[in-house]
Formats: structure tokens, sequence, C-alpha cells
């Protein structure tokens, strides 16, 4: 007698029986279309092309012996073992390589060859801080890597091992000819398992993941921790992504991989091996997403492009004569769709390069030439924002307002002596909603000036009962837009 678990599926076989036996008794009456159907179902032909599926067997061997295990050492003598993976906080974004420290060592990730000399690429965070570097290759040699560059913008890390004779080297495919349903496969030392395989499909590529600089490919492909840093390979055989997160609850793969474009990372490769860093293209430019809340007040048809919140003084932008206000549509004719995509472009256009850039402004597009600079980002401290409530003007989208003094202008480092500051937001308005807080300073109303509260007030009665605002907002040392609808 089957065990009760077994029952269910034993009476939906009997039904599914019942319905085929039914239904093909209804149907007598129609027999050639009958016997068509079930001559397609029949024939051995559609049945083998629609089960058909790659060979991964020569792949695997193929690419195998260039994949290395990655590990740092304690002890005098390096060691690849691996541990049970930490636990992670559920339903983020994870580097899947955490493992703890073993008594010799522990193990970091993966990573392959990518010259016969020894060049191995891999993650920059498999590498972070470590007291000496071994690489394991898949016939147990183990030797001594030297980091040889270093880039934790794209997590690319390159390190270099010395042999006595050619390796095994894991040809670099393009990653920018991929498609979604494409099958891939990956390589690496997952939990310690060294040299595992698993193969899954493309789930979708230009994907942001928050914190990250890169539009990683996604897949299902099961990588886990110890995985990061390994290839992920095109029936090709050629690396078309570098392994590098995961999402997860458990800590362990849920079916949602990312991996490093191996386009992105050839760009960087010459410099890597050269410099030892990377240096990008600047613009010179904060910028902040479209949204259909602003893409009414801006003009704009669509929700698309790089808004620019603010342009940095003697920038290349600034010299070009991009204004705060104007949206970046296209990069040298590429369109952008989402404001995150026009970093990536400009960082990959060599520094002293020429862009041309396609800018919405005033109902209008025109075409700008800018000259892409050496990046000079500076890391910029913000003051905590007292909670507080103060004292105000109501005003809609549940803000209280007062003039700026010149007292707060000092105290919050702004060089402007007028404006309106923001006192506190009622909780839930739609000023809440949007993300504005108290000590926001508020510069331009549907891109006029607003000197004091009631240059202010008149600025809202001018655009109309209803009708959504563009706010310009200084907010420690930047500048971003915020679209409002008033309280109903």
């Amino acid at each position: 007698m089957l065990p009760n678990l077994f029952r269910p599926i034993s009476v939906l076989g009997a039904a599914v029986s019942i319905l085929i036996f039914a239904g093909a008794s209804a149907f007598g009456a129609d027999a050639p279309q009958s016997q068509h159907f079930w001559t397609e179902l029949s024939d051995p032909g559609r049945i083998a092309k629609a089960q058909s599926m790659p060979d991964f067997v020569d792949l695997a061997a193929k690419l195998s012996p260039a994949v290395v295990n990655i590990s740092s050492d304690e002890a005098d003598e390096p060691s690849a073992e691996s541990g049970a993976p930490q636990s992670q906080p559920p339903g983020e974004f994870h580097s899947p390589f955490d493992e703890p420290d073993r008594p010799h060592g522990k193990s970091l990730g993966s990573g392959f060859i990518v010259t016969k000399d020894g060049l191995v690429l891999t993650n920059d965070h498999v590498i972070e801080d470590p007291a000496k570097i071994s690489v394991t290759t898949q016939d147990g040699r183990v030797y001594v890597a030297k980091v040889i560059g270093r880039d934790p913008k794209t997590d690319v890390a390159l390190l270099k091992i010395d042999a006595k004779h050619e390796l095994p080297v894991a040809p670099l495919g393009n990653s920018d000819d991929l498609r979604v349903g494409e099958w891939v496969m990956a390589i690496g030392n997952p939990f310690g398992f060294d040299h595992s395989v698993t193969v899954g499909v493309v789930s979708a590529k230009g994907r942001f993941v928050p914190g990250n600089f890169d539009d990683f490919i996604q897949t299902d492909a099961s990588i886990n921790p110890g995985n990061s840093g390994g290839p992920l390979i095109d029936l090709h055989g050629e690396v078309i992504g570098v392994n590098a997160a995961i999402y997860t609850r458990t800590g362990s793969n849920m079916g949602i991989g990312f991996a490093i474009p191996i386009d992105i990372v050839k760009d960087e490769l010459p410099q890597l091996k050269t410099a030892g860093k990377v240096v990008r293209g600047w613009l010179g430019v904060y910028i902040q997403q479209v949204n259909p809340e602003l893409a009414e007040p801006l003009g704009l048809q669509d929700a698309k492009g790089a808004l620019v919140a603010e342009v940095l003084k003697d920038g290349p932008a600034k010299k070009a004569g991009i204004n705060r206000g104007d949206v970046i549509i296209a990069y040298n004719n590429q369109p952008i769709s989402d404001s995150r995509e026009l970093p990536l472009m400009v960082s990959r256009t060599p520094v002293g390069g020429s862009a041309t850039l396609s800018v919405f402004r005033d109902k209008q597009v025109k075409n700008v030439t800018v000259t892409i600079t050496e990046s000079k980002e500076t890391q910029l401290a913000s003051a905590e924002t007292p909670e507080k409530p103060e004292p105000g003007t109501a005003s809609p989208f549940g803000l209280h307002v007062k003039d700026l003094s010149a007292d707060l202008a000092h105290e919050l480092g702004l060089t402007t002596k007028a404006g309106v500051v923001i006192a506190s937001v009622a909780p839930g308005s739609r000023a809440d909603q949007a993300g504005l807080r108290a000590r926001d300073v508020i510069l331009e109303v549907n891109r006029e000036s607003v000197q004091d509260v009631g240059a202010y007030q008149q600025a809202l009665k001018q655009s109309g009962k209803g009708k959504m605002v563009l706010l310009l907002i200084r907010r420690d040392a930047g500048t971003m837009y915020f679209a409002l609808k008033p309280e109903a």
C-alpha cells in the first residue's frame, strides 16, 4: 500500500486518465482531427527536438583545468580547505564567498587563468586583506599569488602565479552579444567542493544590484559560497562573466546569481596589468533617475534618461555647457533608459576622448560634445538631520517651510543667504513619501528660483491647482529634484 504522501498523486493520475479517455470518446465524431493530434504527439522527431539539451561534458573537461581555488593562509603551509557557509541576513544581496577561518587558512573563492604565463582573474572581495594568497590548480599544485591590480568599483582583481610550464587558459568571450535564455555553465569551488560544474540559462542582462557599479548578468546556474570569482561560460566555451553575487534569504543559492560582464573586465585588463588600478572617465555631474512623477513637469513623454541634479565646477560637463535640470537621453547615440547606465558608458570612454551627449532641455533635444577627463570623485560627509519638528508656514504636500536665516545657512554650509528651508514634514504626506526631510532647502519651484516663503507660495499658485510641482532641493553638499502632486 502506498504511503499517504503518494495518495494525492495517485488520485490525480486517475483523474487525468479519466479526462483523457473521456475526451477521446467525446471527440470520437471528429476522428481525423483526433488522429492528427495523437500522431503529432507520438512523432519521435518532435519529441527528440523538444527534449534535446546541450552537452556540457566536453565544455567542463576543457575549461575546468583553467579554474582555480583561491585561499589565504595564516600558517606556513597553504591550504585549500573550506568550511560551511556563514548564515546570511534574509533577502539581501551577498557575495557568495564568505566562509569561516580554518586552522591553517581559509578558502575565499574561485578564479580562472587568462594567460599561459599565469595571470588569474577573480573578484576583488575574494582577495580583500589576506595574509598570503594561495592559488590551487585542478592538478593539486599550489602557488603563492601576487596581486597585480585591483578595482573595487567593479569587484575585479588580477593575480599572477609563476609556473615552470604553460598553464591552461579560459578564453574570454563577448558578453555584449549574450542573449537572455542562452545556456551557460559555472565552474567554481562552492563550500570547498572544488571544480563543481553547474548549468542554467541567462535570466536577464543589465541588472543593477544595490551598491554596485556593474550592470550584471543574471543567471539561474547555481552559485554558492566559494563560487565568487569563477567563470560563467557560454556554449562556445568562452568566459562571458565573472560570478560575483547572489540574492539569497538563506545564504545559499536561490536561483538568482549575478556575474560581471566580461566585456567590462576586458576593458579594464590593460590598466590592471600595467598600472595596478583602473582610471575612469568622469563627466562631472550628479544625476538621478527619471521617474514618471518627474517626467511630467520636465516635459518628457517617457520616464527615461539621466536627470542632471548638479553640475560640478570646472568639470567636463560644465565646460561643455551642461546645465542643472538637463536630461541626458543618449550617450554617443546610445539611448539611456536607466540613469545608472550613464556612469558605465562614461567609464568605458578613454580619458581625453570626446563623447556626444543628447540633452533634453526646454522640450527640445540638442547635441553637446564633451571631453572626458580623469575621475575626481570625492566623498562628501553628510550631517545628521534632527528629527524634532520645527514651526513654519504650512504649504501643500504636507510641508511646513520658513525663510532661510543667515545662521542656519552658515550651519548648513551654504553660500547663499536666501532661500526656503523645510521646517518639518508631516508623517505619511506626499512630501514624506517622496523622501523630503526637515532642513532640506528649496532652491527652485518649477525651474524658477525662490528667495523666500512669499516667492515660494507665489510660485506654487502659478503652477496651477492640482498640477505636479518640480522642486529643486539642496541637501548636504548636493542638489536633487523632487516631483510632488499637492494634497487633495
